[in-house]
C-alpha cells in the first residue's frame, strides 16, 4: 500500500512563542499564545529539535530512520501525523519548498 504525503513540497519549522524544556529525556512545551501544555515525548522532542530549521517531512523521516531502528514507510506516516497535529495547534509554520 502506498502512502502519499499530504505535504510533499512543504517545509516546516517551529512557530514562535513556545517555551520548551527537557524533563527526564522528553520535551514538554507551553504555548504562550494558547496557554496549552504539550508533552512531545522523546521522538516528538527530537522532531521539534530538527525543525529549528525548516525541513520537509521526507527530510525529517530520513534523519529519524538513520538515528532509530524504524521502518521508513511507518516513520514517514508517523512524522506526517505528528506534523499535522503540531500544525493544527499552530505550533509550526509551513512554507513552500524551493524547487531543486
Amino acid at each position: 500500500m502506498s502512502h502519499s504525503l499530504e505535504f510533499p513540497n512543504r517545509l516546516f519549522t517551529q512557530a514562535d512563542g513556545n517555551l520548551v524544556s527537557d524533563m527526564n529525556g522528553e520535551k514538554v512545551m507551553l504555548s504562550i499564545q494558547s496557554g496549552k501544555y504539550y508533552n512531545l515525548g522523546e521522538i516528538g522532542g527530537r522532531i521539534w529539535e530538527l525543525i529549528a530549521s525548516p525541513l520537509s517531512v521526507g527530510q525529517i523521516t530520513d534523519i529519524l530512520v538513520n538515528e532509530y531502528e524504524v521502518d521508513p514507510a511507518e516513520c514517514s506516516q508517523e512524522v506526517e501525523r505528528f506534523i499535522q497535529a503540531l500544525s493544527k495547534e499552530q505550533l509550526v509554520r509551513s512554507m513552500d519548498a524551493l524547487p531543486e
